[in-house]
Formats: structure tokens, C-alpha cells, sequence
């Protein structure tokens, strides 16, 4: 597994599928790397089905979208809603009444390039499919992350999604695989980590275990990078740490549960082991 270290960067996160984590990856990679005192900006591209504010608990804060911005109603720095909870982590909105044809990918570049003058990461949150979103969203990118879940459906669109950042010239291309659940991985009703990893081809840069508490602070507004005793958002703590350029080993599988112990031993009572 590698990094590269590259200050004042954009990194397009993206999904062939929708529901795969893409949107709270963003979030809790954000808050990390914000966390860690880095200035940190995302960019909500999912114009019309907007929901990066809700996930960041931002959205009673904000007064114009990025759309605006390119038509000129308002100037970036008015757009930007800032995080009181990190002094260096902003959001630009998405636009939740227009469509994603209403903006072109060079004005997406060129947001971004100002937006790079004054962050050191700046994360765009792509919307899910192959469509306009997705080639506004990949303009400006310097990097790209592919969040999918171990099941079959999902692989295969992030497969289909790295081809097509690898025909735009992307070079460096990572993978989160989130959404893990163990116990189903070792009774062979999940893909394994190294299934789907070998199946891509790209670089692993996080394993991010299901966590039912992921669910509790979306609805609160408050990633689970927050809460120390989550695996879930150490994990995500891990990703950022390897995108800035460390060296961090994938936190390992935990133990199996109680029933998972009982099944396996069970299975293998009635295969004659």
C-alpha cells in the first residue's frame, strides 16, 4: 500500500453505485485531516440531491451553493460554510433545486483552483454514476478514491468507474472498502478484502468496518471520526493519515462474535471436520 504526500491537492471520492458510504466518507475524511490541523475544503457535487450538509450537521448554515458561485449571484468566500468545530474545515454546498448540467466541468476546475490556493485538501464529493456529475467532479481532481462494499454489485461498478478515471489520465487511484463485516466474510457470505482488492487492482487505503453507530451520528450531524471508541472512525482516522503520506497498517479483524463462533463450530460438526 502507498501514499504520496502532495500539499494543496483535490481528491474526487466516487462510487459506481449509490448507498455505498461515499458521501460519509467524505465527511469523516474531512473532519479528520481537519482534525489533524490541516485546512481542509469539500465540495458537494451531488447538485439536486445535495446531503454532504446534513452528514456534516452544517445545513442550518447555509446561504448559497456552488452554483451560485459560477453564475455569480455570490463569491466564493460567501458560499463556504465553516465547521466550528475545526478552525481550517469549510463546505461549498450543493445546489439543491438546479440539475448537474447547469454547471460545466472547466467552471468546477476552476472553483477549485481557487479553493487550492487557500486549502491543502480539497475534497470533492462525486455523485454516484458515470453521467455529467461525474465528469464535473473528476475535472479538477489531482487524485482519486473509489468507496465500494464487498458485495458483487458494487464491485463491479467501481470497477467500471477505475476504468474510466484510468481513460481520463488518472494515475493515482485508491480504494476504500467500507462497510465490512467480518463474521460474513469468514462464513463466505461476503467478499473478502483480498477478493475485491485483487478484483480492481488499485491500491487499498482503508477498510472500514460496518458500524451501527455510522448510522446514529449521520442522523446527528456528527461524523463518526468524532467518537474515539468507534473502529469505524478510527478507521476513517487511518485513511486520512495515509493520504497525507503516513505509513498506518489496516487495523486488524476483530475477534468473532460469540454466534459466529457457535456457527462456524456448528458447520463444522456437519461437514465431518
Amino acid at each position: 500500500m502507498t501514499a504520496v504526500s502532495q500539499q494543496h491537492q483535490v481528491l474526487v471520492v466516487a462510487s459506481g453505485k449509490g448507498g455505498v458510504g461515499k458521501t460519509t466518507t467524505v465527511a469523516n475524511v474531512s473532519c479528520a485531516l481537519a482534525r489533524m490541523g490541516h485546512r481542509v475544503a469539500v465540495v458537494d457535487l451531488d447538485i439536486g440531491l445535495k446531503k454532504l450538509d446534513l452528514i456534516m450537521g452544517l445545513e442550518n448554515r447555509v446561504i448559497y451553493d456552488i452554483v451560485q458561485v459560477i453564475e455569480g449571484e455570490c463569491t466564493l468566500k460567501q458560499a463556504l460554510v465553516k465547521d466550528k468545530r475545526f478552525p481550517g474545515l469549510y463546505m461549498l454546498p450543493a445546489a439543491q433545486t438546479r440539475n448537474k448540467d447547469d454547471i460545466s466541468p472547466q467552471q468546477v476546475k476552476g472553483v477549485c483552483e481557487q479553493l487550492k490556493e487557500e486549502f491543502e485538501y480539497v475534497l470533492v464529493d462525486c455523485p454516484a454514476g458515470i453521467e455529467q456529475g461525474f465528469r464535473n467532479a473528476i475535472a479538477a481532481a489531482d487524485r482519486a478514491i473509489v468507496v465500494t462494499n464487498p458485495e458483487v454489485s458494487a464491485v463491479r461498478d467501481a470497477d467500471r468507474i477505475i476504468g474510466m478515471l484510468e481513460s481520463h489520465g488518472f494515475q493515482d487511484i485508491k480504494l476504500i472498502v467500507n462497510r465490512v463485516q467480518w463474521d460474513m466474510i469468514r462464513s463466505g457470505n461476503m467478499l473478502s478484502i483480498e477478493d475485491v482488492a485483487e478484483h480492481l487492482y488499485v491500491d487499498l487505503i482503508g477498510v472500514i468496518p460496518e458500524d451501527q453507530h455510522v448510522v446514529v451520528s449521520t442522523n446527528k450531524g456528527e461524523p463518526i471520526v468524532l467518537n474515539d471508541k468507534s473502529r469505524a472512525g478510527a478507521a476513517f482516522e487511518n485513511v486520512a493519515r495515509r493520504i497525507k503520506g503516513e505509513e498506518v497498517p489496516l487495523l486488524p479483524p476483530p475477534e468473532p462474535s460469540l454466534w459466529g463462533r457457535i456457527k462456524n463450530f456448528g458447520r463444522g460438526l456437519f461437514s465431518g471436520h
